[in-house]
């Protein structure tokens, strides 16, 4: 998908949202609280996401100022039978 229909797709789910979020008042409860949940479960997964974002960054790219602590690597010795 070139990068026009993608901006396409996501210019038509913006309008599709837009005209959904006019509508709500007039909407019925239950409209109401679907909208509300699929809206709560969205933002909820994108949170997350920055989340294990932030965190997976913050340990590998060394993003804490380079104090991260390593630990001693420890040699195995091979056991030697008496």
């Amino acid at each position: 998908m070139s990068s026009e229909g993608f901006l396409k797709e996501i210019q038509a789910i913006g309008e599709k949202f837009l005209l959904k979020l006019q509508k709500l008042p007039k909407a019925e409860p239950v409209e109401i609280a679907t909208f509300v949940v699929i809206l709560l479960f969205i933002v909820t997964v994108l949170l997350l996401m920055i989340i294990a974002c932030s965190c997976c960054c913050s340990h590998c790219c060394g993003c804490n100022g380079g104090s991260e602590r390593r630990g001693r690597k420890i040699q195995v010795q091979p056991f030697a039978h008496a």
